[in-house]
């Protein structure tokens, strides 16, 4: 859908802020929408709370708002629901959520940033629809609304007139994608390439959170086979050695991690192995074969293959765009930003020979 004919008036973005919402959730998709009106885009962004009065931000900045939302009266076309880091409380404010439910029966698409996905669901929006939130809180968000189809490896999804994004930056990705869809490539492409980012971001939020997804095993027999396999990722861990060491059967290992974990043995090792080559990766210099033996990928083939089948990037472009220092030239990072359309990212991990030998 491309709003961008001559004539019309501009999209009216309205950002809900609300007492503990997290700053960078409201401001990163404020700076996409105000960056898009020098490319080409027509945005009208307006600020609303609940009283209209200014709210402290969970970084103890004060943030303004423009109207109260028992002004706005009209349909409009983009409605921005951050969240906070005390979700917890906010999904238990019922006036908050009927300003959640008011705002979205006013507007064409309803987007949420980060944990704002925990205010759509408490009001009722994501009932039966694809979402996504931060990393942290995918399982949470599934088990306190079990309608709600949790992608945990998402940037963003949408779901027909709703939108989801996950931790904190991942709005400027969603909002990215909107200033795509409402003005084409060209201009989310500008965009990115002013505001320094990817206009489709590698890979999906598996890269921060493989290890933090395992559940705690009730067997100490499969506990210490985790441990050994978390404490040394580069040792022989392949089924028929796991099984040994701890002195079960092939059968018997399996069958634990399929219940504890839930996953087979070679594909938990693999994850270990591959968030081991994201550290070093981010951390070190050493070269790919290096950190593919390191690791107990063997070869930098094995090491590319895994990081592309999980991550959707090779090792060498997640080493340029995640270290903590940029090392690329200007040009480097700009034809980055500038590579790919806006699009909803997720990452599936798929049944491989490597599931069935380590």
């Amino acid at each position: 859908m491309n709003h961008n004919r001559p004539g019309t008036d501009p999209l009216t973005v309205t950002v809900l802020v609300f007492p503990g919402v997290r700053l960078l959730d409201v401001t990163g998709p404020i700076e996409v929408f105000a960056s898009a009106n020098e490319f080409g885009g027509r945005y009208r962004v307006q600020v609303a709370s609940e009283d209209g009065a200014a709210v402290i931000t969970s970084a103890g900045t004060r943030i303004g708002a423009d109207l109260r939302v028992d002004e706005i009266r009209e349909p409009y076309d983009v409605l921005v629901v951050p969240g906070g880091p005390e979700w917890e409380t906010l999904i238990k404010d019922d006036a908050l959520l009927d300003v959640v439910r008011r705002l979205h029966g006013m507007a064409r698409c309803t987007a949420s940033v980060c944990t704002g996905a925990f205010l759509l669901a408490a009001a009722g929006l994501l009932r039966g629809r694809r979402a996504v939130t931060h990393w942290r809180q995918s399982r949470q968000l599934a088990v306190r609304f079990p309608s709600v189809r949790v992608q945990p490896d998402a940037i963003f999804v949408r779901d027909g007139p709703m939108m989801t994004s996950a931790g904190v930056s991942a709005g400027i990705d969603l909002s990215l994608a909107l200033v795509e869809e409402h003005f084409g490539a060209e201009v989310a492409r500008a965009v990115a390439k002013d505001m320094v980012v990817f206009m489709q971001r590698p890979g999906g939020q598996s890269q921060f959170s493989v290890r933090t997804h395992t559940p705690h095993s009730r067997q100490e027999v499969l506990r210490r086979v985790l441990d050994e396999v978390a404490a040394n990722p580069g040792a022989n861990h392949t089924l028929p050695a796991m099984s040994r060491r701890a002195g079960i059967s092939v059968r018997h290992m399996s069958r634990l991690f399929d219940e504890e974990v839930g996953t087979t043995p070679a594909r938990y090792v693999e994850q270990v192995r591959l968030e081991a080559a994201q550290v070093l990766l981010e951390t070190g210099h050493d070269s790919l074969p290096v950190v593919a033996r390191r690791t107990g990928f063997g070869s930098a083939e094995s090491l590319r293959r895994a990081f592309v089948r999980h991550l959707g990037v090779t090792p060498g472009a997640f080493r340029t765009s995640f270290r903590t220092t940029g090392t690329g030239t200007n040009a480097d990072r700009n034809a980055g930003a500038a590579t790919a359309t806006a699009t909803s990212i997720a990452i599936p991990i798929a049944n491989t020979e490597q599931d069935r030998q380590a």
